[in-house]
């Protein structure tokens, strides 16, 4: 049993390893019922002119950092429910961890991106 948790826990960190190499702008956004976004959608166009592509490269350096910035535990239950679309039972079922717990972490995710990233709201 504890052999094959270890796999599953292995498995889950090289999944989230490999997305990390994925630039943020062309991960995709689910939303509560389901439907994709793209980032594009909430960014300056890269193509509308020099301020744009550098307001836009900024945005998203600022939220890789604070992405980066968050614990583990939070970014991989943020990471798997809001960019992935994954449900918070299927993240405890493939992570042996409690709904409870990915819920309390998520929320402490939240709270540090709004944090971390209330400058950059306020300058834009």
């Amino acid at each position: 049993g504890a052999w094959l948790v270890r796999v599953a826990r292995n498995r889950i960190i090289d999944r989230f390893r490999k997305q990390r190499t994925r630039p943020l702008a062309d991960a995709p956004i689910i939303d509560e019922d389901g439907e994709y976004f793209s980032w594009d959608e909430f960014l300056p166009d890269a193509d509308a002119g020099p301020e744009d592509a550098l307001m836009r490269e900024t945005i998203l350096k600022n939220i890789q950092s604070a992405l980066i910035n968050l614990t583990a535990a939070q970014r991989d239950v943020f990471v798997a429910h809001e960019l992935d679309g994954q449900s918070f039972k299927e993240i405890s079922d493939q992570t042996g961890v409690s709904v409870n717990t990915l819920l309390s972490r998520k929320h402490e995710a939240i709270h540090a991106l709004r944090r971390q990233l209330q400058q950059i709201y306020t300058d834009l």
